[in-house]
């Protein structure tokens, strides 16, 4: 009997993940991942031990808390001080959920590890391993697991890619799981007030320091609260009256500057990235035309990909984008299947 350690974060998606992996006969461990604050993960844990119980498999813990804070805290919290809108969950899968996974399969001796990420992995006939997003492409997750490797990909399961969100909770209910009608978390689950400007403010207070408006041309048209409050594309919250709508165009961190501008100051067809993974080669030696996404819930876009020195890429829109962002994360697609991705360094980049 092969053994999996199953992620539990407490919540309706890993609970049936580790439920349908222990009915087809794996050896099932659940493993509730400590990443909150101390008072934060208590309810999870919680809930994760019951519907461990109710399955009837083993249930451990693995305190992450100062990896998490180090990683994924330390980093959030840096990326506002300097202008840029982070992707906390994309850090935290890599280097905190999957690595505590992998370790503590090690240590057990087991074979895989899996979650409840809606996104399928399968192998075609020579040794490639593939990433593609979930059947449920309302739900796909895809986009939060761009960085996998060749090397661990064949260790991986992700036994809810072919189902739909329903269907999953369909299944908890009937096997009376105390997860099955738990609310999905949607806010930065390190925040728990969900006010990120007071939770980064408080560690980093240059970024809450009140700085000039300006528009694109330099004028200046007001005062900012500081730059955490700001994001590329945000319309509300400036103060400003105008004939028309203004946005923020851009964030000069180092003038503790907001820019804003016309709608179509926001829109952008060419970003450079950086820190890329790419998931069936090592690296991109020549252009390719792929589907970009620039955020999780952004519709794609035709690109072409170009490979930059020192590792990094260029890629062009066909259309241009609305509020490319620098700190997000880019994830390139060829219809169902993810090529890559990586993290937005600029605008209009080459």
């Amino acid at each position: 009997m092969s053994k999996v350690i199953v992620g539990m974060s407490g919540g309706v998606d890993s609970s049936v993940a580790a439920a349908l992996l222990k009915e087809q006969g794996y050896e099932v461990i659940g493993l509730t991942i400590r990443v909150k604050p101390d008072d934060g993960s208590d309810d999870d844990i919680h809930v994760a031990q019951s519907v461990a119980r109710k399955l009837g498999i083993t249930h451990h813990t693995a305190d992450c808390r100062n990896l998490f804070s180090r990683e994924v805290i330390d980093h959030f919290c840096a990326e506002y001080s300097h202008g840029r809108t982070p992707n906390p969950c994309v850090r935290c899968n890599e280097y905190v959920k999957f690595d505590a996974l992998l370790k503590e399969a090690r240590r057990a001796e087991a074979e895989f590890v899996a979650t409840g990420h809606y996104a399928r992995i399968e192998k075609d006939d020579g040794s490639t391993y593939h990433l593609k997003k979930g059947r449920d492409r309302g739900k796909d997750q895809s986009y939060f697991l761009y960085f996998f490797k060749q090397d661990i990909m064949g260790r991986i399961l992700l036994p809810l890619g072919g189902l739909k969100k329903e269907d999953v909770r369909d299944i908890a209910r009937a096997l009376g799981l105390a997860s099955a009608d738990r609310e999905e978390s949607h806010d930065v689950c390190f925040v728990a007030s969900g006010d990120y400007r007071s939770f980064v403010g408080e560690r980093m207070p240059s970024a809450g320091e009140p700085g000039f408006i300006l528009d694109t041309k330099g004028n200046v048209l007001g005062r900012h609260r500081g730059i955490l409050s700001y994001t590329v594309g945000q319309r509300k919250g400036m103060g400003i009256s105008a004939e028309s709508p203004l946005y923020v165009t851009s964030i000069d961190a180092e003038r503790n500057a907001i820019i804003i501008g016309p709608k179509a100051d926001v829109y952008g067809d060419e970003l450079v990235a950086s820190n890329l993974n790419w998931i069936e080669f090592d690296a991109l030696d020549k252009p390719i035309a792929v589907k970009a996404k620039i955020r999780y819930r952004h519709r794609e876009g035709e690109a072409v990909v170009t490979p930059l020195s020192g590792g990094n890429v260029n890629v062009k829109f066909a259309q241009p984008q609305m509020a490319i962002t620098p700190g997000q994360s880019v994830v390139f697609y060829d219809g169902s299947h993810v090529v890559g991705g990586g993290t937005i360094e600029r605008v209009d980049g080459i």
